[in-house]
């Protein structure tokens, strides 16, 4: 949960003053942790990163465990670093791109988003305030401000880890709540959805969430961009400021609405859900140039997970399955073949001549693997 602080002066400026140094203390564990790389280039771990450098991170970093957090969140850091770089993020290894990232320190902004836990940071909800430890020492009743949904879902729930961070001169917290998953319901019946550029999400059933509004609002935002950018001004760039992020605002607005829709028709009918597994789609595609820019800047990813959020509260099956060749199979017979596809959105199939809209087919092929992996989950289950 996301809630928005509403701070005085002084409150900012220790706010302020604690994420600086905490991030300070981040670049220092960080260059540590570059520096003692083994031979395969793997940085050490959480607790040998405390062994090297946590009384240098506890006089920096307010409190000892804000130091712990600091210096787990460098350690962190650097596992999702070796994870993109092992599933070919960015790309091949002993590329020009994938050897200069994999050499390059991790850098922490000054007012890059600190951890913070029940000790250091505690909520009273009734009063909607929190209090904080900073550096300039424990600071109270810190009003903040959130919707009713949110403030029931931080009530019900366990409130974990918070992370403080500043936004354009606002300063939030977010919240993990710890929520137990509704009890998921058997089911021999699954809805498959095909993540695609033209369709945002076609599901099995016929119906696509069409990608064309979507990428109009793309290209006139980056039209937009384009133009401002081109002006030296200071009102260009002050537009270009409130601009920032409009985007990406606006697709994780529409992956909500996308989500809730696939969830709710998913719980009315008592179907699963079967996704892609998404994992190095942007490595597996080869795209011209033009293309490029629009799958790169696809939220694929959050989209499954919203799906997938949506789904554990609704106690809605969600399963992963394999996306090689749905595209190119016939959900009516199983033939596979790439003369199967004769242009971006028909399917043809050269064995039985089965038609159907080429994101529907995919998405009916989904369901289906969806179906037999939700078997196979299932089988050891059986009474």
């Amino acid at each position: 949960m996301q809630v928005k602080l509403l701070p005085n002066a002084a409150t900012t400026a220790a706010l302020e003053g604690t994420l600086a140094a905490c991030n300070e203390a981040a670049n220092l564990v960080s260059a540590l942790a570059h520096t003692h790389r083994d031979a395969r280039g793997k940085t050490p771990g959480n607790y040998d990163l405390r062994k090297l450098c946590y009384r240098q991170v506890k006089e920096l970093a307010p409190g000892s465990q804000a130091a712990q957090h600091v210096i787990k969140k460098v350690a962190d850091a650097y596992t999702v670093l070796r994870a993109n770089l092992k599933t070919g993020r960015y790309g091949r290894k002993g590329s020009q791109r994938y050897e200069r990232i994999a050499g390059t320190q991790i850098i922490f902004r000054p007012d890059a988003a600190q951890p913070f836990d029940a000790r250091n940071l505690s909520w009273n909800l009734d009063a909607r305030t929190i209090s904080i430890l900073t550096t300039a020492g424990r600071i109270q009743n810190i009003p903040f401000t959130c919707s009713a949904r949110q403030l029931a879902t931080l009530t019900q729930g366990q409130i974990k880890e918070s992370d403080l961070l500043a936004r354009d001169g606002r300063w939030f917290v977010h919240a993990v709540v710890d929520l137990p998953d509704a009890p998921l319901y058997d089911t021999d019946d699954f809805i498959g959805v095909d993540l695609g550029i033209a369709n945002i999400a076609t599901t099995d059933d016929g119906k696509p969430r069409s990608g064309r509004y979507v990428a109009h609002q793309r290209r006139r935002n980056a039209s937009i961009r384009a133009r401002l950018q081109a002006k030296p001004t200071k009102s260009a760039k002050r537009l270009l400021k409130k601009r920032s992020r409009k985007e990406s605002r606006f697709m994780r607005d529409r992956n909500h609405i996308i989500a809730k829709r696939i969830v709710t028709e998913a719980k009315r009918t008592g179907c699963g859900i079967a996704l892609e597994e998404l994992t190095g789609i942007r490595e597996r595609v080869r795209l011209r140039r033009p293309q490029r820019v629009k799958v790169h800047s696809w939220a694929f990813r959050q989209l499954a997970d919203f799906i997938v959020y949506k789904a554990n509260r609704a106690g809605v099956p969600v399963v992963f399955v394999d996306p090689a060749y749905t595209s190119q199979t016939c959900s009516a017979c199983r033939h596979v073949d790439k003369r199967n596809r004769p242009n971006q959105a028909t399917f043809v199939c050269t064995s039985c001549g089965f038609a159907e809209h080429a994101d529907v087919n995919g998405a009916k092929n989904i369901a289906h693997r969806g179906v037999l992996c939700w078997a196979e989950v299932m089988q050891p289950h059986a009474a």
